[in-house]
């Protein structure tokens, strides 16, 4: 197994840092890591479901979003629609180099991204989300009560996950344009849902709203007693196992 820096570019001119985890072979299926809102590639829980999976076969790109990591661009001029735009770059990369993504695999903010991104990949045969929202709104709600007054001043700082970044207006709009039903609706491809029912970031009741929403074949794993960032190496390691079991069903 070995990871290998990438850099391609990204929405808006920027250029995006990313990790290539590959198997010591062949690698059966090629699948793209979204991560959480604010995080990064960086994420333990990122680098170890996706090394996890590259032991089993399977190459994984994750990157940084703009604005994030190791990522130019500014954070501030970002909001979901660029995330998508990010998704598909980093989907254009893996195709020129012979690997489209088979699999998307997206992680709370990244996970809601990667269900409204997939419509656009024709390559992508199945979509996994980890503790995503049902919706775009439920950050919008998080930010505005992170800062208030935002909508009014048109910028504020945030204080998130040990960083302290600057938001816009604009993300807020962004955030309550976007309708996930649409997409879930148009998705059509299998969808694992994985999330813990203790998860005081992004509740339960998300995945059963995504659940619900989505059609047929749809999966559902409860990853109990983990916390919203799996911070837990042996969570990470079993969602990488249940993951690789569900996606040699369709390669």
């Amino acid at each position: 197994m070995s990871t290998e820096i990438v850099r391609f570019a990204g929405s808006g001119d920027t250029q995006l840092s990313g990790r290539l985890e590959k198997p010591a072979g062949e690698p059966q299926a090629c699948a793209l890591f979204a991560h959480c809102f604010t995080c990064g590639k960086d994420l333990k829980a990122a680098v170890r479901i996706s090394q996890e999976l590259a032991r089993r076969d399977i190459a994984v790109l994750r990157f940084d979003f703009t604005g994030l990591g190791e990522s130019s661009g500014d954070f501030a001029d970002t909001n979901f629609s660029s995330n998508l735009e990010d998704i598909l770059a980093a989907a254009y990369f893996l195709r020129l180099r012979g690997q489209a993504p088979s699999f998307l695999i997206g992680h709370s903010l990244g996970g809601t991204a990667v269900l409204a991104a997939a419509g656009r990949l024709p390559e992508v045969k199945a979509v996994a989300s980890l503790a995503a929202p049902a919706d775009t709104q439920h950050l919008a709600a998080s930010l505005e009560s992170l800062a208030p007054g935002l909508q009014e001043r048109g910028e504020a700082e945030i204080r998130l996950a040990g960083k302290t970044l600057r938001v816009r207006k604009q993300l807020l709009e962004d955030l309550n344009a976007h309708q996930m039903t649409e997409h879930l609706r148009d998705l059509n491809r299998p969808l694992m849902i994985m999330h813990s029912p203790s998860d005081q970031v992004v509740s339960i009741d998300h995945a059963r709203r995504l659940y619900q929403a989505a059609r047929h074949p749809k999966s559902f794993v409860a990853l109990d007693q983990a916390d919203h960032l799996l911070s837990n190496p042996a969570d990470a390691q079993f969602v990488a196992a249940i993951l690789a079991t569900w996606t040699h069903r369709y390669i």
